[in-house]
């Protein structure tokens, strides 16, 4: 299919800056990112995307040296400009136990051992960042915030195109003011954290399809639609508000070339994943996924959610365990509203039933206006003298 002619609706700014042919960008999917899928979305002629934030500076310039060795295409790194919540460097052991209460039993039931406090060692953004401009990535995208000016100058000098997320329209006139070259419009339907960063995540419950319009009207730079993406349909009506380009993420989670366990992907395909719900007790941090006994267990009153990243260091002794062992109602099932929509298990497939589903339906719009006119003209010829 990447061979093919590109369609005329692939022909957008978001394409064009970041030289791709088609304007589809793969979600970065924070721990689930894989170098596999990142190079086959890329290979196809979208913009294969990896989740970096999780990762030490060291760890990150290897990822890039292997996606370099799989594409010679166009790539993002995506890291998150806020790397800890309030109270990270001070939280203590009182506070770690307090926290493992709640999942204590479970970890027991899994087979696993209690873990013991250690202190925080925080990976610091501004190392991170400084690794990819150094290996000079295609594309640098982030959340939780906009980098300092000297980074995005330094990228801009170094042809680095960047992408932020904005979750309100007032987080896109910020982007916009700070000269990021791509704005992604990320609605409240989006699956994995919600990258808010002028206001608390509770309260920038904005959905996709009023947020890209809203955007698209205030900001000169080319908008990106993202949250609750997962077919043609939702491609069609993205670009008709004014986007330039999608951003998919659950539909990718899927694929058979994620980073995503065997549990996880089945969930998702399995046609039962449409009752989501927000949580932070997967990491201390707002985040959408299929509703399970874990979800519920972290949503009970009397959780104590530790700030983040501790939080997600502590439910790794949960989720490691049951990935293993394949119960899938203690894994933390990212994902976003249209889940239901989700059918593909390869992402070839899944960029192929993107891109022709897209050309056919607007193939059919351009038939029916075609049609009308010409019916219109049969009828009386002065109506339009084009004909």
């Amino acid at each position: 299919m990447s061979n093919r002619t590109t369609p005329v609706w692939a022909n957008t700014r978001v394409s064009a800056r970041l030289g791709i042919k088609y304007p589809i960008i793969q979600g970065p999917l924070g721990g689930f990112s894989s170098q596999r899928l990142t190079a086959a979305v890329s290979n196809y002629g979208g913009l294969g995307s990896f989740g970096g934030h999780g990762l030490t500076p060291g760890a990150i310039k290897n990822v890039i040296a292997e996606l370099r060795s799989m594409t010679e295409k166009p790539f993002a790194m995506n890291l998150w400009v806020s790397m800890e919540d309030p109270g990270a460097r001070t939280s203590d052991e009182a506070a770690f136990k307090r926290s493992l209460a709640a999942i204590a039993p479970l970890i027991v039931s899994l087979g696993g051992t209690l873990p013991s406090y250690t202190p925080y060692s925080p990976i610091k953004f501004e190392e991170q960042a400084r690794v990819l401009i150094d290996a000079k990535v295609p594309a640098f995208s982030f959340i939780y915030g906009i980098p300092p000016k000297e980074i995005l100058d330094e990228c801009r000098a170094k042809g680095i195109v960047t992408i932020g997320a904005a979750t309100t329209p007032d987080e896109a006139i910020e982007l916009q003011k700070a000269n990021v070259d791509v704005i992604a419009a990320s609605g409240f339907e989006a699956g994995g954290h919600r990258g808010s960063f002028l206001r608390a995540s509770e309260d920038s419950w904005t959905g996709t399809f009023s947020l890209v319009p809203q955007v698209a009207d205030l900001v000169s730079a080319p908008v990106v639609a993202a949250g609750g993406i997962a077919d043609a349909r939702g491609i069609v009506a993205a670009l008709v508000l004014g986007a330039e380009g999608v951003q998919i993420g659950t539909a990718f989670l899927a694929c058979e070339e994620s980073g995503a366990s065997l549990g996880h992907r089945q969930a998702l395909l399995g046609g039962k994943a449409g009752h989501t719900a927000l949580t932070r007790g997967f990491t201390g941090r707002l985040a959408r996924g299929i509703r399970n006994q874990l979800l519920d267990t972290m949503n009970a009153p009397g959780a104590n959610i530790l700030p983040y990243p501790l939080q997600r260091f502590l439910m790794r002794n949960v989720s490691g365990p049951a990935e293993k062992s394949g119960h899938a109602e203690l894994i933390p099932m990212w994902s976003g509203q249209t889940a239901n929509l989700v059918h593909h298990t390869k992402a070839t497939e899944l960029l192929d039933a993107l891109v022709s589903g897209v050309s056919a339906m607007i193939d059919r719009h351009f038939c029916r206006e075609e049609q009308a006119r010409l019916s219109d003209y049969q009828e009386d010829p002065s109506k339009d003298a084009a004909l």
